[in-house]
């Protein structure tokens, strides 16, 4: 089932060059850009600029690299020209950009809704572009933004008892 979704999505990358310029920018810098956009909505909101940072930094730092220290799942397609643009190597699952992008926007939901779902929008864009382009299974991706739901609601547990 995985390999014949992640067909079905990474074969629609090479038909259109602006598509897959996008999926490009949106795998692979379309995290960052959130991680701004996070400071220049809460500039004011501390409280929420941390929770959020606090969350994805314990996504994609402590369990996404703990998961993948112990589980060496290759990428799909390591030797295509796609990857070797983007220069990913290393363990495929869990999806640290996942992670991290879900973290940010679960948290970002629980204080303002309308912020999160666009948050939780472009977590998916970049979920979605990184399957795309060949760089992770659909299941590193859900996997990935299990870790990232889970990060956040664990983060804003414990900010709840202080």
């Amino acid at each position: 089932m995985d390999y014949f979704i992640f067909q079905q999505i990474n074969n629609l990358a090479g038909r259109w060059t602006c598509l897959d310029a996008l999926a490009i920018f949106f795998a692979k810098y379309l995290v960052y850009l959130l991680i701004v956009l996070a400071f220049l909505f809460f500039l004011k909101r501390w409280k929420i600029v941390f929770q959020s940072l606090l969350a994805a930094f314990l996504a994609k730092f402590v369990v996404v690299d703990l998961i993948k220290f112990f589980w060496d799942r290759p990428r799909p397609f390591v030797e295509n020209n796609i990857n070797q643009i983007l220069e990913y190597t290393g363990a495929s699952f869990p999806s640290g950009h996942a992670a991290l992008s879900f973290a940010l926007s679960f948290v970002i939901y629980n204080y303002n809704k309308k912020a999160g779902i666009l948050f939780f929008v472009a977590s998916f864009l970049i979920s979605i572009s990184r399957v795309f382009v060949g760089i992770h299974w659909p299941t590193d991706i859900m996997a990935g933004a299990l870790v990232g739901v889970f990060s956040g609601w664990l983060v804003l547990k414990i900010f709840k008892r202080f």
